[in-house]
């Protein structure tokens, strides 16, 4: 009887034939393939990179003159990942984009199986509704519009209202769960009183029938920007900091203490001045905005230095 080992060029044109009929039959060999499918260290074809917010703005701007806020429904642009061009991601889970609503401006309802959020950049006056309930925005404000939650922004200021559109798309589209609907009206009617959400569930206080599911996007759609830097700066001076992240607090959920958003992991950082971070990497796929201050990061061997509303992305597994 004749062995694999001694098979020679016979064995060799066997597995061809028999792979290319596995292709007949809408079949392939694990073996071939295995390697790939549970590689032995994360992909590293995502590229870190950076966005001045100068860049940013004069691009946005010079957007407002060519296209109304209706036209687009939403006058936004992509950061799009240098590695991925034409595919509206930033990393491999997340869409983020930067948005422009000018004074007047209507970016009309509708509702979507994505979860977004906003984190303003610039600008004050301007509102998010959110399913019957508006919250008006500052620099800095964290905004969360759930998963088929009906809403739409204006801005009744007199100044430009900017912030980053960061939303689960890529992840979305990979389950092939995509779909959205259109509101009947470019502004959904206001049911809910002002600061009616906080009232209920951000005061260390919840109504007593309700009941969070274990994979729920908070009940606070604006997390201000103003009470979470004021508790950060509490902690700055009490003088103790993590080697990696300084002081870095999550938002969370406030019925079960998770996250909140069920597919978006968000967080507030403060770097003390002159702290150097010790150097770390997660399988997180990372994006951070710079609200105040200056300084650099090392990704790779790559530097990047920066400042306020600097957009910088890093890789999964990258140092």
């Amino acid at each position: 009887m004749m062995t694999i080992s001694d098979a020679g060029n016979d064995l060799e044109a066997a597995r061809s034939a028999f792979y290319h009929r596995l292709k007949d039959r809408n079949m392939s060999a694990l073996w071939t393939v295995l390697h790939d499918l549970v590689p032995r260290a994360p992909r590293r074809d995502q590229m870190a990179a950076s966005w001045a917010y100068a860049d940013i703005r004069r691009t946005l701007m010079e957007a407002g003159e060519l296209i109304t806020a209706k036209e687009a429904e939403r006058r936004a642009l992509i950061l799009e990942n240098p590695a991925w061009p034409g595919e509206s991601r930033i990393t491999p889970t997340l869409y983020a984009a930067i948005q422009l609503v000018l004074p007047g401006d209507v970016a009309p309802a509708h509702r979507h199986t994505q979860s977004a959020l906003r984190f303003v950049l610039e600008g004050s006056g301007a509102f998010t509704a959110v399913n019957g309930e508006r919250t008006f925005m500052e620099r800095g404000d964290f905004v969360i519009t759930p998963n088929w939650a009906w809403h739409d922004h204006g801005n009744d200021s007199d100044v430009p209202m900017i912030w980053l559109d960061g939303l689960d798309i890529p992840l979305v589209s990979f389950m092939n769960v995509g779909f959205s609907e259109p509101g009947e009206a470019d502004r959904q009617a206001v049911t809910k009183p002002a600061q009616d959400a906080p009232a209920r569930f951000g005061s260390g206080l919840l109504p007593v029938d309700y009941e969070a599911s274990a994979y729920s996007t908070s009940p606070i759609f604006n997390y201000p920007y103003a009470r979470s830097r004021a508790a950060l700066e509490q902690l700055r001076v009490a003088d103790v900091y993590d080697a990696c992240h300084g002081i870095k607090q999550k938002y969370v959920h406030p019925a079960t203490g998770d996250f909140a958003m069920p597919t978006i992991a968000t967080f507030l950082q403060l770097l003390p001045r002159d702290f150097d971070t010790h150097p770390y990497r997660s399988t997180d796929s990372t994006v951070f905005v710079v609200v105040e201050g200056r300084g650099h990061s090392m990704i790779g061997d790559q530097r990047f230095d920066w400042g306020p509303m600097i957009c910088l992305c890093c890789p999964p597994g990258q140092r």
